[in-house]
């Protein structure tokens, strides 16, 4: 199978079918170490990981690790970034883990990262976020801050479609979208660099069942759509629409829209209301709305009261509340009201933004976990979520808490929750007792300051 690596000799294949993944004792997971400081963190990492599992399970389970090759040490080995072979443990195996990679320099590949993710349609870019203890924050009430995000993966302008200012291509692109399409409003288009964001219906359904399904598994409380559908209607604008029309075409006895919310609630106080009544008071304006607009709003109240059977008499509160919110407005209410929210889906720009700055609340990217998902065939790489900081290699200096905690989520990914529980409570132990690497050590007072492979063996001793 394959061309230059050589699988482990023991352990079996994680299956996955129908969405119910089946782990096996022994599973075999690829791993890429990383460049930069990315050889330092996984030493760290693969000693955390496999010193939970022994403890959780008493010998019972055990990870077979693959050393597959991508970066800086796959191209001196190989003569290529990313090797066939690395692409093929991956799809073959399922599951797998990886630090930091370099971005080659020059044409070809724009980002490894991208390229795996687009290879084996990782459409899900999973980004937890949650506060430890005694981590330096710059906000008042960093506690607050637990929230998972769903960031679309595969489309927006991370399809990296797009033409150069003054090429042939993007004047042919110009010409066409003013001559055929009747475009009138591209500023300067002579200097113009031109961007496609495509958005599809199928992409967002896709990330949507998969942020209700996570939140449902795991006992969240909501799954807010952020989106610039107020500017952008026909792409972010119908990511919204297509998200809601799934959460309550697919889930409609576990889900219930904030809006169904307020009318249920409404007629739960008041039984007597009538459908004009209820639609004043979901909608202050409705008085001065157009005799069709009134209409509208007294079909969507008529049509939730339907829902009052299985949603009435406060059942609606047991519900996963579906909701949504403007990006820009969403930056800085995870600032001033982070309580609100619990599962994010976004598209992928939005996604990007908010994903750094919730880390920047709880510590930074360098606790920041993350992993690329595709809950329809099962294949998932856990990463890092920061870069290589290759002044810092081989120092054994650098905070490995980006991959523990990715580790911790492939973990709970495989459902091996004990020790991926362990991990977490061994983490909230350490950084309480202020025994941290620099990055936190030069932030805190009375703080321990210890090296990279001391930070694992500080987490493994608190287990």
């Amino acid at each position: 199978m394959f061309k230059h690596l050589q699988a482990p000799t023991t352990g079996e294949k994680i299956t996955y079918h129908d969405g119910e993944i089946t782990v096996p004792n022994e599973p075999i997971l690829p791993f890429i170490e990383g460049d930069g400081t990315g050889p330092d963190i996984w030493r760290a990492a693969q000693r955390v990981l496999d010193a939970a599992v022994e403890k959780a399970y008493g010998g019972e389970r055990k990870i077979q690790w693959f050393e597959v090759y991508a970066g800086e040490k796959a191209f001196k080995k190989y003569g290529e970034w990313l090797p066939d072979d690395t692409v093929a443990a991956f799809r073959e195996y399922l599951v797998g883990i990886k630090g930091p990679l370099t971005t080659p320099i020059g044409g070809g590949i724009r980002s490894l990262n991208v390229a795996l993710r687009q290879i084996l349609d990782l459409y899900v870019c999973l980004r937890p976020v949650r506060y430890f203890e005694g981590v330096p924050s710059p906000v008042r009430k960093p506690e607050d801050v637990d929230m998972v995000i769903f960031r679309e993966n595969t489309e927006d302008i991370y399809a990296g479609i797009e033409w150069a200012e003054g090429t042939p291509e993007v004047k042919k692109v110009v010409e066409f979208l003013q001559k055929e399409m009747g475009v009138k409003n591209i500023r300067f288009p002579e200097t113009s660099g031109i961007g496609i964001k495509p958005v599809s219906k199928e992409g967002t359904e896709r990330l949507v069942k998969g942020a209700i399904e996570y939140a449902l598994l795991n006992g969240r409380k909501s799954v807010t759509l952020v989106h610039k559908g107020n500017i952008m209607k026909f792409t972010e604008g119908a990511f919204k629409s297509w998200g809601y029309d799934v959460a309550v075409r697919d889930y409609r006895d576990k889900v219930v829209t904030q809006r169904e919310s307020w009318i249920i609630d409404n007629q739960d106080r008041n039984p007597d209301l009538s459908v004009e009544e209820n639609a004043r008071k979901i909608d202050p304006g409705y008085d001065m709305m157009a005799p069709d607009k009134q209409a509208e709003i007294r079909d969507e109240v008529s049509g939730t009261l339907a829902l009052m059977p299985t949603h009435g008499n406060g059942q609606w509160k047991n519900k996963l509340m579906i909701k949504d919110t403007i990006a820009d407005i969403t930056l800085q209410q995870v600032l001033t009201r982070a309580g609100e929210f619990d599962v994010i889906a976004t598209l992928n720009l939005n996604g990007d933004y908010i994903s750094d700055a919730l880390a920047a609340q709880v510590g930074g990217i360098g606790i920041a976990p993350g992993a690329n998902i595709n809950y329809i065939t099962g294949h998932a790489i856990f990463e890092a979520t920061h870069g290589t900081a290759p002044k810092y290699a081989n120092l054994d200096k650098v905070n490995p808490g980006s991959v523990i905690l990715s580790g911790v989520l492939m973990l709970q990914h495989m459902r091996w929750t004990e020790a991926a529980d362990m991990i977490l409570a061994s983490m909230s132990k350490t950084i309480a007792n202020r025994v941290v690497t620099y990055d936190f050590a030069r932030l805190m007072e009375g703080a321990t300051e210890v090296k990279c492979s001391e930070f694992g063996s500080a987490l493994i001793e608190n287990m």
